[in-house]
């Protein structure tokens, strides 16, 4: 198996480097960065297969590293950071974060999240195929799970990694109501407590960006009380 290289982006030294100590014991290797600017940099000139990406940063915050980073690549990026409120978890979800940790936080869970993020990553990628056919059409949108991209009337709409994943299980399975806890323990991973929010925020955002507004006739319908469906 490869190495995994990961980048730690924390303007914290002491963190930055005790998340680092953690990932190496357990044989990642790590790159750092101790502000926005030069993080985003060290993306760009370096290979990297996971970020741990801090928010509040001089130079550039965490938010317009994430959004620099999705124009590029999907990597998987966890968010690590003091503000702990629903909204502040649910806004860096919604800019394309795979994760969101708080601090404090246990670096052994982090340790953990990193790589359940990595398996779920490489699935995609071909090293592991869940679904018979990596090609979906629907109307007037393709999905290619290869690439991981979406086409409306042929022109690429860039989704984050959550939303391609809600788009991919819904329209995987047409015309199949999917409840929100359905949704969030597929594409999260996680037992669901309170996802609501965060799936309803997810669809909404998709919708936009597939241009899916026509309300009378909708390709993602929402069933009230049940939860989400794709009309083939």
């Amino acid at each position: 198996m490869p190495i995994r290289t990961i980048l730690i982006i924390e303007d914290e030294v002491e963190i930055a480097e005790l998340v680092s100590i953690h990932l190496r014991n357990e044989g990642f290797q790590t790159l750092l960065a101790y502000d926005g600017t030069s993080g985003l940099e060290r993306f760009r000139q370096h290979p990297v297969d996971l970020v741990i990406l801090d928010i509040m940063m001089p130079n550039m915050n965490g938010h317009e590293v994430l959004t620099q980073i999705r124009q590029i690549d999907q990597t998987p990026v966890i968010f690590l950071s003091a503000k702990q409120s629903d909204f502040d978890k649910i806004s860096g979800l919604v800019i394309g974060a795979d994760d969101y940790m708080t601090k404090p936080f246990n670096p052994l869970e982090l340790v953990a999240r990193v790589n359940a993020q990595l398996r779920r990553a490489f699935q995609w990628t071909g090293q592991s195929k869940p679904f018979e056919s990596n090609l979906i059409r629907l109307q007037n949108v393709i999905l290619d799970a290869d690439q991981r991209k979406v086409l409306v009337n042929e022109q690429p709409v860039n989704l984050t990694p959550k939303e391609f994943d809600i788009f991919w299980l819904l329209a995987g399975s047409p015309n199949q109501v999917f409840s929100t806890e359905k949704i969030f323990e597929r594409v999260w991973k996680e037992d669901y407590f309170d996802g609501a929010n965060t799936v309803m925020v997810h669809i909404r955002t998709l919708r936009k960006k597939i241009s899916d507004t026509n309300k009378t006739k909708r390709l993602i319908e929402t069933v009230w009380g049940v939860g989400y469906k794709v009309y083939a």
